[in-house]
């Protein structure tokens, strides 16, 4: 994760700065994530939480599974919600996620 764009290098130091002991594999796929184009109009550091957060709740939780087990959104997001607060504090992150409706 060396060069590229000046977002690039901006994205990975925000990512040091958010996760500092997130493992490389999440590391490269929540950075390829903030990297997409849906969410280029967003400053670095917004488009990395909402990554974060993306990657964490589809890949680490059982928000999926909660989902196709016929649980409304909302309803899956408040039971994963520990969860993914658990990872997030493994990683050194500071932030948590909320049960707040745009969290």
């Amino acid at each position: 994760m060396t060069g590229g764009t000046k977002r690039q290098k901006e994205m990975r130091k925000a990512l040091r700065a958010l996760l500092p002991r997130v493992p490389m594999h999440d590391a490269e796929a929540i950075l390829a994530a903030a990297l997409a184009g849906h969410l280029r109009h967003l400053p670095p550091s917004i488009a990395l939480w909402q990554a974060t957060t993306s990657h964490v709740r589809h890949e680490l939780t059982d928000y999926d599974t909660l989902l196709e087990d016929d649980y409304d959104r909302d309803a899956a997001r408040f039971f994963v919600l520990e969860d993914m607060n658990s990872v997030l504090q493994a990683w050194g992150c500071n932030k948590q996620v909320s049960d707040a409706p745009d969290d």
